[in-house]
């Protein structure tokens, strides 16, 4: 497979950045990733940072095309999960260290994801969002229950509420992992933390890669600052990593 790819961080209106990511573009395999840091726990970015050496670590290590994409992703995931539960075992509980994450392989003209949290992937085709995944969050339940809209989540007073993440309680949490999809040559997949999309309507999100004189990162870039320069003076970490797929063979 042959990509273009493109990849931001920004802090936005924050002291820190504690977000990371990951993006490992191989002719095997190809991986992308974000963690977001939550600030509202004590040493959030250590949290997104040892996440983010296990998983690209644990890449590093496989034979690719990998040989069973699912099982890797949810055993790393509950790795990353373990690490981060044991930088704050001796912590109270609401000072432990934690993160979201979403990671996206790719490989063999196809796509396969995994997420905790509200760090999100998206599939784009022909500026229109073929899927999404769904934030564990309440607000994501309203939206999936028909009670409130993509647009008015936006502004929902609990929109920064997460149900689980990496870290915290000892227990693996709750995560999410796709099946197979099928990508064709012109998708975007797009990997972000909320400081990307919580600013943004969804139709804004799908239809900024279409203009075709502009390169991946332009676009992103684009992207990321529009939605920083929405979020105002309190603007959240703003990270994205994304590729778009111009051959699958």
């Amino acid at each position: 497979m042959r990509y273009e790819q493109a990849q931001i961080s920004l802090v936005g209106g924050r002291e820190e950045n504690q977000d990371r990511f990951v993006l490992a573009v191989n002719p095997g395999a190809t991986l992308l990733a974000v963690l977001d840091g939550m600030g509202g726990h004590s040493d959030g970015a250590l949290a997104a940072t040892s996440a983010q050496v296990l998983l690209t670590e644990a890449f590093a290590r496989q034979s690719q095309p990998l040989f069973d994409p699912l099982g890797f992703l949810h055993m790393t995931l509950a790795r990353m999960h373990d690490a981060v539960a044991r930088l704050g075992e001796a912590l109270p509980l609401e000072k432990r260290p934690r993160a979201t994450c979403a990671v996206c392989l790719v490989q063999d003209g196809s796509t396969y994801w995994a997420h905790v949290g509200d760090s999100r992937i998206y599939l784009l085709r022909e500026g229109r969002v073929v899927t999404r995944t769904r934030d564990h969050s309440h607000v994501e339940f309203l939206i999936r229950e028909g009670s409130i809209t993509e647009q008015q989540a936006l502004g929902h007073p609990l929109r920064n509420y997460v149900e689980c993440c990496l870290g915290g309680e000892q227990m693996i949490p709750e995560m999410t992992i796709s099946g197979r999809l099928l990508v064709q040559p012109g998708d975007v997949l797009l990997v972000c933390s909320d400081g990307l999309w919580g600013t943004l309507e969804q139709e804004r999100l799908a239809q900024n890669w279409s203009r075709s004189d502009e390169s991946l990162q332009a676009a992103l870039e684009s992207l990321a600052r529009a939605a920083v320069a929405n979020g105002g003076p309190n603007a959240d970490n703003t990270t994205a990593v994304a590729v778009r797929v111009l051959a699958t063979a």
